[in-house]
């Protein structure tokens, strides 16, 4: 679903506007700059984060690269999907970016990423609910209505679509399993109630599609509806898998939990004075540093 040089025009029929290499520059960018930032960490990066990094800089290279290339086909569409907005994303989230920027950035750089992670709207849109609706919801939106098509004629929109997916697909693998500071992170059962609800979504959609393929995605002119139930079956055993590593990570990263293994209090703490509430702005500063500290070697820990 990328363009490409020749001939002179993408396979949704819209014209080129650049080389075909040209959507795999970012890729590279990330896995170069991500590599120099752990070279730099004094006290060591875990090789495991960098080796989930590189996997899902490479299944994105893989969807924006050879699946790019191919004639205009649902099938490959799906597979993109799969790369971009589910696959692709967990070895990102795995990589833990966040905790190696906290690591080897300036101190100011540090203050702004503790800000960004203590903002309501980060909040509000990596809340797993809120990341399930927008990965799922997404490709429902891009499969139910015109916007298919339209992504097919205009070339902004096709990469827009697929800048959402992987956007989307972050969101949700680090709202769920993320082992990058995450303040407010809700608890265990709302966690696997996102991924069952998003599971069960991504499959209905799946069979829903391949029971309306001559039909669905509307807007189209030029349709092969046998095409389009290969995708959907595609959609329906690839997500499943997807989503069976995501929840193995998941429980991984609730069992490496930090106060797994710390004994409970035996009695109920006081009533919280005002000394007690003024230090509760801190509490994500603290995280972050627990976080950027060198002991924090685990590559599914998590808060």
């Amino acid at each position: 679903m990328t363009v490409a040089v020749p001939p002179a025009f993408a396979h949704g029929g819209h014209v080129a506007d650049g080389p075909s290499w040209f959507p795999l520059l970012p890729v590279v960018l990330l896995a170069v700059g991500y590599l120099l930032a752990a070279a730099r960490d004094p006290r060591g990066w875990d090789h495991r984060r960098t080796a989930a990094w590189l996997v899902g800089c490479a299944l994105l290279a893989v969807a924006l690269g050879p699946l790019g290339q191919l004639p205009d086909d649902p099938r490959g569409h799906m597979a993109q999907h799969l790369l971009l907005g589910m696959l692709a994303p967990l070895g990102l989230v795995l990589g833990a970016p966040v905790t190696l920027l906290l690591r080897v950035a300036p101190p100011p750089v540090r203050r702004v990423v503790g800000r960004l992670l203590r903002a309501r709207a980060l909040h509000l849109l990596a809340h797993p609910v809120t990341a399930a609706l927008l990965s799922t919801g997404g490709l429902a939106l891009v499969l139910l209505t015109p916007l298919y098509a339209a992504a097919e004629r205009h070339t902004a929109l096709h990469h827009a679509l697929h800048l959402h997916y992987v956007a989307a697909g972050y969101l949700f693998a680090w709202s769920l399993a993320g082992p990058d500071p995450a303040p407010r992170r809700p608890g265990l059962a709302v966690r696997v109630g996102a991924l069952l609800g998003a599971a069960a979504g991504h499959a209905v959609l799946a069979k829903y599609l391949y029971a309306h393929a001559e039909t669905l995605p509307p807007g189209l002119t030029d349709r092969d509806p046998a095409a389009f139930q290969s995708a959907a079956q595609l959609m329906y055993y690839g997500g499943d898998l997807a989503e069976l590593l995501l929840a193995v990570a998941l429980f991984a990263t609730w069992y490496n939990r930090p106060n797994r293994l710390r004994p409970p209090r035996s009695t109920r703490s006081p009533r919280p004075t005002r000394s007690h509430r003024s230090t509760r702005s801190h509490r994500s500063t603290r995280l972050i540093k627990k976080f950027a500290s060198p002991g924090n070697d685990s590559l599914t820990q998590t808060s």
